[in-house]
C-alpha cells in the first residue's frame, strides 16, 4: 500500500466545532472508497494552550492519512475548501503504541502535529541524515513519546500543493506530558541544557522560522 497525506485548513471564522464536522464528514465519506484501505485524520479540534514553550500556531488544520492501493488522487479532498496540499510520503513509526481503542474514537492523549521544510544550505542528504539519525533518536531520548509517526514527503501530488518536505505526529499518553516542560524535557536541573539540545539539532536540519506546530488530536476511520 502506499501512503498519502491530504492537508486541510480551516476557513476564516470557521469554528472549531464547524472544521470538525467538516473534516469528520469527509473522512467518513472516502472511508468508503474501495481504494481507501485505511484512514486516520489528526486535526486541530480545540484551540492550543495560551502559554506553552512550544510555539503552537493558532490555524486550524486537518492531515488526513490514507493508506491506498491506486495512484488516484482523492479529488473530494483536492476540491474542498481549505486544500493545501497532497502528499506521496514515506513513513517510519520508530516507536508505536498499541491500538486498543475502536475507530471513530479519539485517541488516549494529546499530539504535537509539525510540518516543516529543508534548512536552505544543507543538501537533502543532510538533511535526511540529520533528521533520522540525530534529531529522531534524540527526540526518543528526551521526549515521553507513545507514538512517533515520521513521514518524509516524497512527492508533491498537485500543482497547488505547499512544500512541506516533513510531516511528524508525536502522540503523548496524556497532555501534561505535552505541555508541562519538566515532563517534556525532564527535571529542572537538566531541563535548560536538553532545551538548548533540542533547539540546536532541530535549527540544524530545518528551517525554523517556517516550521508550523499544531496542538492536535487523532482520530481512526478506518484502521
Amino acid at each position: 500500500m502506499r501512503k498519502e497525506i491530504y492537508l486541510i485548513s480551516g476557513l476564516q471564522n470557521e469554528t472549531y466545532e464547524g472544521f470538525s464536522d467538516r473534516i469528520l464528514a469527509l473522512a467518513k465519506e472516502i472511508s468508503v472508497r474501495d481504494e481507501v484501505q485505511q484512514l486516520k485524520v489528526t486535526f486541530t479540534n480545540s484551540p492550543p494552550p495560551k502559554i506553552s514553550v512550544i510555539p503552537f500556531k493558532k490555524k486550524k488544520i486537518a492531515s488526513f492519512s490514507l493508506y491506498k492501493i491506486s495512484e488516484r488522487l482523492i479529488d473530494l479532498l483536492v476540491q474542498s475548501d481549505g486544500f493545501i496540499g497532497a502528499y506521496f510520503v514515506d513513513e517510519v513509526v520508530p516507536v508505536n503504541y498499541e491500538k486498543t481503542w475502536n475507530d471513530l474514537t479519539f485517541t488516549p492523549g494529546i499530539c504535537l502535529f509539525t510540518l516543516f521544510k529543508q534548512k536552505e544550505g544543507i543538501s537533502y542528504d543532510q538533511f535526511i541524515d540529520t533528521w533520522h539519525n540525530s534529531h529522531t533518536p534524540l527526540s526518543l531520548k528526551i521526549h515521553p513519546l507513545w507514538n512517533y509517526n515520521r513521514n518524509v514527503v516524497s512527492q508533491k501530488l498537485t500543482s497547488t500543493t505547499f512544500s512541506w518536505d516533513g510531516i511528524v505526529e508525536e502522540q503523548f499518553r496524556t497532555v501534561s506530558e505535552l505541555l508541562n516542560p519538566i515532563k517534556f524535557f525532564g527535571n529542572p536541573l537538566i531541563m535548560p541544557y536538553r532545551m538548548w539540545q533540542v533547539y540546536s539539532d532541530t535549527q540544524s536540519f530545518l528551517d525554523y522560522k517556517s516550521i508550523e506546530p499544531y496542538y492536535a488530536n487523532e482520530l481512526f476511520i478506518k484502521s
